[in-house]
C-alpha cells in the first residue's frame, strides 16, 4: 500500500531538515579545526555523508554555510545563557553570574567550535570577523560588561575595566577548553571530566566575584 500524498511531502522535509543539519555539524567542525580559508565545501559535505550539490542547494556557498553554522551554535548558546538566567532569576547578581560562569564552561566543553571558530577568525580582520563581532559577540559583551559594573557597585567583582574583566574570564574558560588536547599533553589536567569542568568553573567564581554578599549569596 502506498503512502498517503500528504505524508511524502512531509518526509522530504523532515530528510531537507537533517541533511541541512547534518551540513551545519558538520561544517562547525570543519570551520573550527581548519578556518574558512582552509576548509573546502567538499570536505563539508564528506563529513556530512552528503552529497557535495545539497551545500548549493540548502547554503548557496561557504561563506553563507559559515555564517549560518556560526548564527546555529551562539544562537543555541545564548539561549542556554537566558535559560540560566530564568532558573537563577530569584537569586542574588553575584548566584546569576557563577551560573552563567558554569554554563559557559558546559557549553564551550560540550561545543568547543564555539571558541575554535573565534580563535580562527581572530587571527586576521576580515568581513566574517566584523560580521560575527557585529552580530554575536558585541552583544555579548556589552551585555556582560553591564552585568559586571553592577557587580563592582556590590563589592562582589574587583575594580578595573568591565569589559577587561569579562574577557579576562572568556579567556579563562572557553579558551583554556578549545586548547584542551594541549592542557592534557603538557599538564595532565582533563577537560573532559566533570569534575575538572567543574573545579574550573569555581575557580573563575572565586577569583573574579570574590565579594561575598551574606546570606543573599
Amino acid at each position: 500500500m502506498s503512502e498517503s500524498p500528504q505524508k511524502q511531502p512531509r518526509k522530504t522535509q523532515q530528510r531537507s531538515l537533517r541533511t541541512k543539519q547534518k551540513l551545519l555539524d558538520a561544517a562547525l567542525e570543519a570551520f573550527s579545526e581548519s578556518g574558512f580559508k582552509g576548509t573546502s565545501t567538499r570536505d563539508i559535505a564528506a563529513r556530512a555523508g552528503v552529497h557535495h550539490p545539497l551545500i548549493t542547494y540548502h547554503f548557496s556557498n561557504k561563506d553563507r554555510l559559515w555564517r549560518s553554522a556560526v548564527k546555529y551554535v551562539f544562537e543555541d548558546f545564548v539561549a542556554e545563557l537566558q535559560k540560566a538566567q530564568d532558573i537563577h532569576a530569584g537569586k542574588s547578581p553575584k548566584a546569576r553570574f557563577a551560573a552563567m560562569i558554569h554554563i559557559y564552561v558546559r557549553y564551550a566543553a560540550s561545543h568547543p567550535a564555539l571558541h575554535k571558530i573565534v580563535l580562527q577568525e581572530s587571527a586576521h580582520q576580515s568581513p566574517r570577523l566584523e560580521w560575527l563581532s557585529e552580530n554575536f559577540l558585541n552583544p555579548l559583551a556589552d551585555a556582560a560588561g553591564r552585568y559586571i559594573a553592577e557587580l563592582q557597585e556590590l563589592g562582589v567583582t574587583p575594580p578595573g575595566d568591565p569589559l577587561i574583566i569579562y574577557n579576562m574570564i572568556r579567556v579563562s574558560s572557553g579558551t583554556l577548553i578549545a586548547l584542551s588536547r594541549e592542557l592534557k599533553s603538557t599538564s595532565n589536567i582533563d577537560l573532559e571530566d566533570s569534575e575538572n569542568l567543574d573545579a574550573l568553573a569555581d575557580l573563575i567564581v572565586k577569583i573574579y566575584l570574590p565579594g561575598d554578599l551574606g546570606e543573599n549569596q
